[in-house]
C-alpha cells in the first residue's frame, strides 16, 4: 500500500489528527519548499517559447524545442559539457574517498586532545569564502607567489599556472578538497560513533589489529552512508559551482573553466537571452534528474541502501 492510501486510509487519518501538533512543524518547511521549488516551475515554459519581457511569459511566442537545438548545435555544447563532467567527476574521484579516509584516521585515534586539534585544523578551510579562496589561489601561483618564489629557488623560470588550462582543472579540484574535506568527515565521524564499543572489544580479543577492525567494523558501518552520499553526488553531476569556476576563469583558460553554469549566466544575464539560457538550465537539471535515478536504481540492485 502507497504512502498516500495510508494517509487517506482510516487509521492513518486518525494518527495525523492524534499527533497533530507534530505535523504543524512541517507546515513552515512545506510553505517555503512550495515557494521555492514549486512555483517557479511555472517558469520553465520560458525554455519553450522566445521569452521577452514587454510581451510576459504568455505572450511570448512559443517555439518548441528550438533553444535546445540551438545549444546542441552551437560550437560551445561540447565544450561546456565536456569541462562539466570532467570536473565534476574528477572531484567526485578525489573529493569522495578523502573524507572517509580521514574520518576513520581520526576515529582510530588514541589520543583525544591530538584529534581535536586534528578536526579543529582541517574544518577551518570550510568557514574561508570562495572569494577569500580564489583570491589565495591566484596569489600563490602567479609567477610572484609562493610557486615562482619555489621556481625560482630551483632554477626554473616561473610560471602563470592560472593562465594554463591544463592546470586548471587539477587546481579547481585540489583546491575544492583541501577546503572541503574535513567538513565532509563530520557525517562520517558521526556514524562511526554509533559502533558499539563491545564490538571493538571483542575484536581485540580475537587478536584483530587496527587495520582488520577498520575493514570488518567501521567500514561496513559508514557504507550504508557512503552509498547515500555518491547517490546525491551522482545526482548533481553537471552542477559544477558557478563562484569558484567563475571567479578562476580567465581569458587564457577559458577552454577548460567554461562550465554549463557560467555559460548559463553569461548567456542569460549578461546577454539577456532568457529562452536560451533556461533551455540549457533544463537540460542540464535533466540530466542530473537521469544520472541520479539511474545511479540509485544501480544502488538499489546491487546493495540494499538507496534513496528511494
Amino acid at each position: 500500500m502507497s504512502s498516500l492510501h495510508k494517509l487517506l486510509d482510516g487509521k492513518g487519518l486518525r494518527s495525523v489528527l492524534k499527533n497533530y501538533e507534530l505535523y504543524l512543524f512541517l507546515v513552515p518547511a512545506a510553505v517555503l519548499t512550495f515557494c521555492f521549488a514549486y512555483i517557479p516551475i511555472y517558469g520553465v515554459q520560458i525554455a519553450f517559447k522566445n521569452f521577452t519581457p514587454v510581451k510576459g511569459i504568455w505572450g511570448s511566442p512559443w517555439v518548441g524545442f528550438h533553444q535546445f537545438l540551438r545549444f546542441f548545435r552551437t560550437n560551445q555544447f561540447k565544450i561546456v559539457v565536456s569541462n562539466t563532467f570532467y570536473l565534476s567527476i574528477y572531484g567526485i574521484i578525489v573529493g569522495f574517498p578523502l573524507p572517509i579516509a580521514l574520518a576513520l584516521m581520526m576515529n582510530s585515534m588514541a589520543a583525544p586532545r591530538f584529534k581535536r586539534i586534528l578536526q579543529t585544523i582541517t574544518y577551518m578551510p570550510y568557514f574561508i569564502s570562495i572569494v577569500v579562496l580564489v583570491s589565495l589561489v591566484n596569489i600563490y601561483l602567479s609567477p610572484t607567489g609562493l610557486a615562482g618564489h619555489i621556481s625560482n629557488f630551483f632554477g626554473v623560470a616561473p610560471q602563470n599556472f592560472m593562465a594554463n588550462p591544463v592546470v586548471f582543472g587539477h587546481t579547481y579540484v585540489w583546491s575544492g578538497v583541501w577546503q572541503g574535506m574535513g567538513w565532509g568527515s563530520i557525517i562520517y565521524l558521526a556514524a562511526l560513533s554509533s559502533v558499539d564499543p563491545t564490538l571493538y572489544e571483542a575484536a581485540t580479543i580475537d587478536g584483530a589489529n587496527k587495520w582488520q577492525k577498520l575493514i570488518h567494523i567501521d567500514l561496513p558501518t559508514i557504507a550504508p552512508t557512503c552509498t547515500i552520499l555518491l547517490i546525491l553526488s551522482a545526482g548533481g553531476v553537471l552542477n559544477v559551482g558557478f563562484e569558484k569556476a567563475f571567479l578562476m576563469q580567465n581569458n587564457l583558460n577559458l577552454l577548460r573553466s567554461e562550465v554549463i553554469n557560467t555559460y548559463i549566466y553569461k548567456v542569460g544575464i549578461q546577454n539577456t537571452q532568457y529562452s536560451y539560457s533556461a533551455a540549457v538550465g533544463l537540460f542540464n537539471n535533466l540530466i542530473n534528474f537521469v544520472i541520479l535515478v539511474a545511479v540509485n536504481r544501480i544502488s538499489g540492485k546491487l546493495s540494499e541502501t538507496s534513496l528511494w
